[in-house]
């Protein structure tokens, strides 16, 4: 009798049980910015199933935000400012800039991550410039890996960004965004990235993706969250995504 490879059978076991056949697309959505504005984020936690919130440092509507968002049962990120290729200088507080030395970013950084109540992870607001450099991601990796169980979503506003690189160099559990939902604010544009969403859901088998709590995206996902179920996928929070 002619046995069969491991690998084969550990495939055939896996798709009898249903583990690989029959997992639907798992689908994990991140809303930024949260900070400023207490009506559209009080919204966008309101939004039904696990959806993340990526909450800006320092800003008036912070804490109460984070905590809102912990007390419904969602997780909260801390959404840190890095410097983009077009700024000057930074107007978001706690925001980390490339002229900072490694006292002055490691300090920035625990002020901000101490603004942000309950947050488990980071991921980053802007950052075209700063997640291009080695050093400074090495620096943040560094921080990151110093506080238990924090991970990273490197929001990659850049296709220049070394941010997983150096996470992975580090042994920092982090992954990067696939899809911004809105790219700009019109309701066109987020239906065609929400479906596009779906069908690279589709061809990976999980996915993270970026929305705002612009009125647009929230009334797109406040009618169309409900239906993903059914609809064959499954959302999910980004901890999970990241425990596969």
């Amino acid at each position: 009798m002619k046995l069969m490879k491991p690998c084969l059978l550990a495939l055939l076991v896996l798709s009898a049980s249903g583990s690989v056949a029959n997992s639907p697309p798992q689908i994990a959505i991140i809303i930024d910015d949260l900070g400023y504005r207490l009506d559209a984020g009080l919204r966008a936690i309101e939004l039904p199933g696990p959806v993340t919130f990526a909450v800006l440092p320092g800003t008036p509507r912070a804490q109460a935000l984070a905590a809102r968002a912990y007390d419904n049962g969602k997780e909260v990120l801390l959404h840190l400012p890095l410097q983009a290729q077009s700024d000057d200088s930074l107007l978001e507080p706690h925001g980390i800039r490339l002229d900072m030395s490694r006292r002055e970013f490691g300090d920035t950084f625990a002020l901000a991550l101490t603004s942000v109540p309950h947050a488990i992870g980071v991921n980053n607001h802007r950052g075209s410039l700063l997640t291009r450099h080695p050093g400074h991601m090495r620096w943040l990796m560094e921080e990151i890996q110093a506080r238990e169980n924090l991970f990273f979503i490197d929001s990659f506003t850049t296709h220049r960004s070394v941010a997983l690189q150096m996470a992975g160099e580090l042994g920092v559990n982090a992954r990067k965004r696939d899809v911004f939902l809105d790219p700009d604010r019109r309701p066109e544009t987020v239906a065609r990235e929400f479906k596009r969403m779906k069908r690279l859901a589709d061809r990976r088998g999980s996915i993270v993706a970026i929305g705002h709590p612009y009125a647009a995206t929230l009334e797109l996902l406040e009618r169309e969250l409900p239906k993903l179920a059914a609809e064959g996928y499954e959302l999910v929070t980004i901890s999970e995504l990241l425990q596969q």
